[in-house]
């Protein structure tokens, strides 16, 4: 993943839409603007005011956090799908979700990590 790439292109694509198909936009916007406050509750985003209105936010403007970028697009992506387009089938769904699940655990654990590994640094002389 690019950190510059538009977090609304690229929850689009892994929705199986096009930039021509806009007629979802509105409702993606909504799902994804709703799990930035996840997302700092989870200390995986400092900024609680982090908001999208179109294509122009980036993944970098979210997080420059590389190791957390990934897992913060796979569960971004998992939890609009669930909402936006739930699957038919409850094996499928409860995959899903067991791995929202262990996506939000294993954010939490590396954004810990990475505040230490700051904290230390910054302690350093």
């Amino acid at each position: 993943m690019n950190l510059d790439d538009s977090i609304l292109r690229t929850i689009k694509l892994m929705l199986g839409l096009t930039d021509d198909i806009t007629a979802y936009d509105e409702e993606i916007k909504v799902h994804i603007n709703s799990l930035f406050t996840i997302l700092n509750q989870l200390d995986v985003i400092s900024d609680d005011g982090f908001r999208i209105s179109g294509y122009d936010e980036t993944w970098g403007q979210l997080t420059d956090r590389l190791t957390l970028a990934e897992m913060v697009k796979e569960f971004m992506y998992l939890k609009v799908r669930m909402i936006f387009d739930p699957p038919g089938s409850s094996v499928v769904s409860d995959a899903y979700n067991s791995r929202i699940a262990e996506l939000e655990w294993r954010m939490n654990i590396q954004a810990e990590r990475l505040a230490a590994l700051e904290e230390k640094e910054a302690a350093t002389p």
